[in-house]
């Protein structure tokens, strides 16, 4: 049985979303244990209106919510009667507890896992790798997309060798393509860090890094993950979801504007729906938290239910084929 806690008062829409993502989760996965934390009196009312194996889920009180308004290291400090810490504390205490999902706090889920849980032995830090759709209708993981502003090469080598496993594991990519975020393809191009970077990916055997890569190539689909630091990662995902955001709404727009283009909407009108779904950050879960000694996935904070849900089953998936395991196997590698 796999054990993952959720954060019930984490985002927008908690902890409405968080409770139903918890409940398809235990109504799609038979083999998952679900420790539900936050306001108990609300949790238990709400899950009244569902229909789900009572025996596969604990409700933990824990009323307080971490803000995005808090400082992250002084409200895991001081905030212990928040969802959040309380979550953090049981997983840190128990071996048989696999994994955390909040889409609360990036900064205070970050903190806690720092400071409370620990990393994986030899990982210098921890990164945030959450998914994207590509254009050839399959998937590219960003890695680092907000833990760390400033990085080192061997931080962004570490990364490459995380997230690359990461994608094998989670999604059964066979042979991940590996590309450095740059400002040009050539070898040459970048800063001092990045041409750093480039020797050490090119140097690996055990990665199949295809070399520099641009910005506008992130959705191609000619990489499954794309190594960066996380200031050029996370302006990089921003970006990429404005522009995608803005695109529907201009062809929303277009489709509507006139006669002819309300009869052709019409006739595309499924095609454009699998479309806007297969275009939905909603369908792919969260950002995974690599490098922690126990499992973490942080999901949006507008996450609704079928995301959370996403989300456990992202740290469902990543416990089942051992990743963590396989991270340390292979950081171990370089501290011998």
């Amino acid at each position: 049985m796999i054990k993952i806690v959720v954060d019930a008062l984490g985002g927008d829409r908690s902890p409405d979303a968080n409770i139903e993502g918890s409940i398809l989760a235990l109504n799609k996965i038979p083999d998952v244990e679900i420790i539900i934390v936050g306001d108990e009196n609300v949790i238990n009312e709400k899950l009244k209106a569902f229909e789900f194996d009572k025996s596969r889920i604990t409700v933990e009180h824990a009323p307080d919510e971490i803000s995005c308004n808090d400082k992250p290291t002084d409200a895991i400090r001081n905030k212990k009667n928040s969802s959040l810490y309380r979550c953090i504390e049981i997983v840190k205490s128990s071996d048989e507890i696999n994994a955390l999902v909040s889409t609360g706090s990036s900064g205070a889920i970050l903190a806690g896992a720092v400071l409370k849980i620990g990393r994986i032995r030899g990982v210098k830090r921890p990164a945030f790798c959450p998914i994207m759709p590509t254009m050839n209708r399959k998937i590219v993981g960003i890695c680092d997309s907000g833990a760390n502003v400033d990085c080192d090469s061997l931080q962004l080598k570490q990364f490459a060798q995380m997230g690359n496993l990461y994608l094998k594991v989670a999604y059964g990519v066979e042979n991940p393509r590996i590309g450095l975020l740059n400002v040009g393809v050539e070898e040459e191009k970048g800063d001092i860090l990045r041409k750093e970077v480039y020797s050490l990916l090119k140097e690996d055997k055990n990665l199949n890094f295809i070399g520099n890569m641009e910005a506008r190539e992130a959705l191609k689909g000619d990489f499954d993950l794309i190594v960066c630091d996380g200031f050029s990662g996370n302006v990089l995902i921003k970006s990429t979801e404005g522009a995608c955001l803005e695109m529907l709404k201009l062809l929303k727009k277009t489709l509507t504007s006139g006669l002819k283009n309300k009869i052709g909407a019409l006739m595309l009108k499924k095609d454009i729906m699998e479309l806007k779904d297969y275009m939905d950050y909603n369908n792919y879960g969260g950002a995974v938290l690599l490098g922690c000694a126990k499992t973490i996935v942080k999901g949006h904070g507008s996450s609704k239910g079928i995301t959370v849900f996403h989300c456990i089953e992202q740290a469902y998936n990543m416990e089942k084929n051992n990743l963590r395991q396989a991270i340390s196997n292979e950081i171990s590698k370089g501290l011998e």
